[in-house]
């Protein structure tokens, strides 16, 4: 058991924190640039902001481990996007241009792992939920 939540710990930390470093770069580079390029591939500018919020502070989330489930959803849609408008056409390797798919692919494996299983160990949601318990338990 404690491997299984060893490994979830290794992959929502390494998530939360590539995750998190692709959204500051968003910001950091000019959120205007990416919600142009957004606007050039057909996808509504505004989009970007979304995917640049969820990517920073879910990447935060999922570091100290609050609503892994949730974030790891929106983190997969993401990703599903990202392959299917922007990577798939490039192909699982690139095109020596572009990168492909294949790390997003990862990601995306990564993330759906965590939206079914969730990561408990050092996380503040358990924390949370124990203290809720002892609350009722309490009440009761």
């Amino acid at each position: 058991m404690i491997k299984n939540g060893l490994g979830a710990l290794i992959l929502r930390v390494t998530l939360g924190v590539l995750f998190f470093i692709h959204g500051l770069v968003k910001f950091q580079g000019g959120i205007g640039n990416t919600v142009g390029w957004f606007d050039s591939i057909g996808i509504p500018g505004v989009i970007a902001y979304v995917v640049a919020l969820i990517e920073l502070v879910g990447g935060v989330a999922l570091v100290i481990g609050l609503g892994t489930r949730f974030v790891s959803a929106l983190i997969a849609i993401i990703m599903v996007g990202a392959i299917l408008k922007v990577k798939l056409a490039v192909g699982l390797l690139g095109n020596g241009e572009m990168a492909g798919y294949e790390l997003d692919l990862a990601f995306l494996a990564m993330a759906i792992y965590l939206a079914i299983n969730g990561s408990k160990l050092l996380s503040v949601s358990q924390f949370i939920s124990q203290k809720d318990s002892k609350d009722l338990t309490k009440a009761a």
